[in-house]
């Protein structure tokens, strides 16, 4: 389990406030709808392709977010508290060399539409058992906060996104709309 906080002033509002969980349970409704949480389109997939050629046989590692959801509570002045999980799929392809690899994906907090307000990056480590080439894993990131500017701030002002972190070609992979699937054309 990781945590975030949404701007470093706002370490210290975690220490004096209740958990998540508790604050989800609590009789007090929020104040407004939670943040979206969602992976962004161009770094929601990561292929690594050795040799630069565009085939099966040069996939090496990749990843790929396939879900995230998130749950908050907020009321009052207090800050958003936000709760993630996000489910992820790796995979290990003909040109992958060794059984592991470690991958970077970020969680971003942004005002709606309009700028970063604040962006992290977290490693994940994926060991591969002999003869796999899948892993599913979820990762859970708890008590992000974020910050309002008074208690008429919603949720619907700011969102959650996630993605990997990618060189400028896999980047540019992605916007091409290619994809690999291990059990494509397979009944």
């Amino acid at each position: 389990m990781r945590s975030i906080a949404a701007l470093a002033v706002t370490a210290g509002l975690l220490s004096g406030c209740q958990s998540v969980s508790d604050a989800l349970s609590s009789p007090e409704p929020n104040a407004g709808p939670c943040p979206s949480a969602l992976s962004l389109y161009e770094a929601q997939r990561l292929v690594e392709l050795e040799g630069g050629e565009v085939a099966y046989e040069n996939v090496g590692f990749t990843g790929e977010i396939l879900a995230v959801r998130s749950l908050c509570s907020y009321y009052g002045e207090r800050p958003i508290l936000a709760n993630l999980e996000i489910d992820m799929g790796f995979g290990r392809g003909p040109a992958a060399r060794g059984d592991a690899r470690t991958y970077e994906y970020f969680v971003a907090i942004t005002r709606r539409d309009y700028d970063v307000i604040h962006k992290e990056v977290f490693p994940i480590r994926v060991e591969f058992d002999a003869g796999e080439d899948r892993v599913y894993l979820t990762e859970e990131i708890d008590a992000i906060s974020i910050p309002r500017a008074d208690e008429g701030t919603s949720g619907v002002n700011f969102e959650i996104i996630v993605g990997f972190e990618l060189t400028p070609e896999q980047i540019a992979f992605n916007r091409s709309g290619q994809r690999f699937r291990v059990a494509a054309g397979q009944d």
